[in-house]
C-alpha cells in the first residue's frame, strides 16, 4: 500500500451518510448552522485518508474480516483528523488547507463580502472553526459508537488516549512557539510524538489490530511502529512546511517561520551565528518573501536543515527494525517498511 493509492470506497460513503444527515438536522434548525456543516463536509475532501489507511491495513494484512466495523472506526478517524485540523488552523490562525480556503478562512470571506469588517470577519471565521471543530470530535465518538464488535469499548478509550496525547502535544507546541516554554531537541520529538504520532498512527494501527483479533504482543507491536511512523512523517512534514513546494504541499511555507514554531530545524539552529542575525524576523507577523527567503539561508547555512536531514535518516532506520522484528505477517512487513520509506521522503 502506497499513500497515494485508492482507499475503499465503501469509507467516503460512511462519511459522507454521518454529514447528510447532520446537514439535513442543521438545516431543520435554522440560520447557517447548515452551512456550517456543508463546509465541515468539504473540509474532509481532498485529504490523503492516511489514518483510515493505516487501520484498514493493519486490519485486512491480520486477517480481520469485520470489514464494517473496521470501515466505521476509520471514518471515526478522518472525522477526528478533520476536528483537529480545524482547531490547529484557528491556534496557527491560518486560513488556507491543501491549498484552499479552509473552514475559518470560507466564513471570514463570507462576512467580508457582507460588509463586516476584517477584525470581525476573521472572529466569526475562527469561531466557526472552533465549533466545527468541537462538533466533529464527538461525532468522531458517535461513529465509534457504531462499531458492532467485541473490542467496540476499548475503542473508545484508545481514541481518548489519542485525544489526552494530542492535546498535550498541541499545548507544548503553542507554549513553544509563543516562548512560554523552553524547548530542546528532545522536547520537540517528544511534542512530535503526543502531538501528531499518536492519533495519525500508533492509534489507528491499534485499533485495526483490536478488530482484527491481534494478540496483545502484535497490537503492541504496531503502536510502537506507529509512534515512530508518526514523528517520521512529522519530521518529514516540518521541513516540507519550510522548503517544500506550495503547489505540492497545500500548505503555506511561511505559516511555520510566520508562527514562530520551534521544529527541529529550529532548534538545531538557535544559537548559532546565522540563526542569530535573522532570529528577529522568526515570528514575525506579517513575515514577507524575501524575510522568509533570509530565514530559510540562514537554516541551511548553520547546519540546521542536514542535522535534520541525519535525525530523519536516524528514525527511518529505527522504523525499519521495529518492523523488521515485530511477530507480524511478512506482507504487513512489507508494506509498513515501504511506508516508512515514503514518510521519510515524500514532497506532499
Amino acid at each position: 500500500m502506497r499513500l497515494d493509492t485508492a482507499v475503499d470506497p465503501r469509507l467516503d460513503e460512511i462519511i459522507d451518510r454521518f454529514f447528510t444527515t447532520r446537514i439535513a438536522r442543521a438545516d431543520a434548525m435554522g440560520g447557517r448552522y447548515g452551512e456550517l456543516w456543508r463546509r465541515a463536509a468539504d473540509a474532509t475532501q481532498g485529504g490523503k485518508r492516511l489514518r483510515p489507511r493505516m487501520l484498514l491495513l493493519a486490519h485486512d494484512r491480520l486477517g480481520g474480516v469485520e470489514d464494517a466495523s473496521a470501515l466505521n472506526a476509520a471514518a471515526a478517524f478522518e472525522v477526528l483528523h478533520t476536528a483537529l485540523l480545524m482547531h490547529d488552523d484557528v491556534l496557527d490562525r491560518d486560513l488556507v488547507r491543501r491549498g484552499q480556503p479552509n473552514l475559518a478562512g470560507r466564513f471570514a470571506a463570507a462576512a467580508l463580502d457582507d460588509g463586516l469588517d476584517p477584525e470581525t470577519s476573521t472572529s466569526w471565521g475562527e469561531a466557526s472553526a472552533l465549533l466545527a471543530g468541537d462538533l466533529l470530535i464527538s461525532g468522531a465518538h458517535v461513529l465509534v459508537s457504531e462499531v458492532t464488535h467485541p473490542a467496540a469499548a476499548a475503542l473508545h478509550r484508545v481514541v481518548d488516549d489519542a485525544l489526552m496525547l494530542t492535546a498535550a502535544g498541541e499545548h507544548a507546541d503553542v507554549g513553544y512557539a509563543k516562548g512560554i516554554m523552553p524547548a530542546d531537541p528532545d522536547d520537540i520529538l517528544r511534542m512530535i510524538e503526543q502531538k501528531t504520532a499518536a492519533y495519525s498512527f500508533a492509534a489507528p494501527l491499534r485499533v485495526g489490530a483490536l478488530l482484527a483479533g491481534g494478540t496483545d504482543q502484535v497490537v503492541e507491536a504496531l503502536e510502537r511502529i506507529g509512534s515512530r511512523l508518526g514523528l517520521l512523517y512529522q519530521l518529514r512534514d516540518d521541513a516540507l512546511g519550510v522548503f517544500g513546494a506550495e503547489s505540492t504541499t497545500g500548505k503555506s511555507v511561511i505559516g511555520d517561520l510566520r508562527e514562530g514554531k520551534r521544529t527541529m530545524l529550529v532548534a538545531f539552529a538557535e544559537g548559532t551565528e546565522e540563526w542569530e542575525a535573522v532570529r528577529p524576523l522568526f515570528g514575525q507577523a506579517p513575515l514577507d518573501a524575501a524575510d522568509a527567503d533570509r530565514l530559510r539561508a540562514a537554516l541551511i547555512a548553520c547546519g540546521a536543515v542536514d542535522r535534520m536531514q541525519r535525525i530523519i535518516d536516524e528514525v527511518l532506520r529505527e522504523v525499519l527494525h521495529e518492523v523488521a522484528i515485530a511477530p507480524l505477517p511478512t506482507g504487513l512487513r512489507a508494506e509498513l517498511a515501504l511506508i516508512a520509506e515514503r514518510c521519510a521522503e515524500r514532497q506532499s
